[in-house]
């Protein structure tokens, strides 16, 4: 993992209940078939034993489909008290009946949804997590302070738009989540939270790497990264972009990441939004 220190194979028993509730945020980073990293929100991911975790699919996306062909995912885990949990495990099989799926199907959540439920549930296997954390409040807060007053001449300046202005106006809100992911030197993906992260322009990304030092400070110019954005209402957007390094603005450091691909990973249409896929007329009913 990118940090090496008290990594663990176990979940603590007493931690398991938090996994549990419906309100919390819950991430798992998968590796795509060009060995790229991608971010997906999963609500209903938990622990099922210390050494094993479970998550529920209601609908159909790329996660889905990275871990049948690379097994290899990360994950987090964030409660509304701000604490988490990280790591990477092993996608290991799905399941589309049994204790598990009868459990995610009485939760309120998908028991009294009209429009869908939990029609599969995937098994990964632990391999190593940091145990609980806590988010460094503090640091972040200076850390988008920071970036919010160095981010303007860090603009990259071209004429073409990417994110849409929703996009962009999502990762420039104070109050939305982002999390950064990347693979690491075995394969893989790790997350980061990047809370302070911020579009500079619709075609760039900059962050200040007060909170979370350690852990960007090993990040690497040219390192293809995944970014994720999500509001408090549950709204995302998932973008990929290259990492171009740390650069001095306005005497603050910032992180910059160009943007190269936007994907939309709301149900109930998941899909590319740049580049701009063709639209093919149906022909077949």
């Amino acid at each position: 993992m990118a940090r090496t220190k008290n990594i663990i194979t176990r979940f603590a028993e007493k931690d398991l209940p938090d996994f549990e509730p419906e309100a919390k945020v819950g991430l798992i980073a998968t590796v795509n078939s060009d060995g790229l990293p991608h971010i997906t929100l999963i609500t209903a991911l938990q622990a099922k034993t210390p050494e094993k975790l479970i998550w529920g699919q209601f609908s159909e996306g790329l996660s889905k489909l990275n871990v049948r062909s690379n097994p290899k995912t990360g994950f987090l885990i964030m409660t509304l008290s701000k604490s988490l949990w990280r790591g990477k495990a092993l996608w290991t099989h799905c399941e589309t009946h049994g204790e598990d799926y009868m459990m995610f199907n009485t939760k309120p959540m998908f028991r009294y949804n009209a429009y869908f439920g939990i029609h599969t549930v995937h098994y990964m296997d632990l391999v190593g997590t940091y145990g609980k954390e806590r988010l460094p409040m503090r640091r972040i807060v200076i850390s988008t302070l920071l970036t919010r007053m160095a981010k303007s001449p860090a603009r990259a300046g071209k004429d073409e738009r990417i994110l849409k202005p929703w996009a962009e106006g999502l990762f420039n809100r104070l109050d939305s989540l982002k999390f950064l992911s990347i693979i690491d030197s075995d394969g893989f993906p790790i997350i980061i939270p990047l809370i302070q992260c911020q579009a500079s322009d619709s075609t760039r990304l900059v962050f200040s790497p007060r909170a979370y030092r350690d852990e960007f400070g090993s990040l690497k110019a040219g390192t293809d990264v995944a970014v994720f954005g999500l509001t408090l209402d549950m709204e995302d957007v998932l973008v990929r972009g290259v990492f171009r390094g740390f650069e001095d603005f306005r005497n603050t450091r910032l992180g910059i990441i160009d943007i190269n691909w936007v994907y939309n990973s709301m149900p109930p249409k998941h899909g590319q939004i740049y580049p701009e896929t063709e639209l093919n007329p149906v022909t077949e009913f």
